[in-house]
């Protein structure tokens, strides 16, 4: 997956991570490059699915 993905979703639940608004939740600023994310990350609304599993997408929320 390239470096400079701007959101990337979960096959499983379309949950969306966005490089603009991060997640805080999951302990990600807005702005923390998808590269930063760890390899071991998994989707925080299903479980199910690991970060090598998300597919690149377009941003849904405005960056700004």
């Amino acid at each position: 997956m390239a470096q400079d993905v701007l959101a990337a979703r979960c096959p499983g639940c379309e949950y969306v991570y966005e490089v603009a608004a991060g997640d805080e939740h999951e302990g990600f600023a807005a702005g923390t490059a998808w590269a930063d994310v760890p390899e071991d990350w998994c989707c925080p609304d299903c479980g199910v699915r690991e970060k090598v599993d998300f597919v690149p997408c377009e941003p849904e929320r405005a960056a700004g």
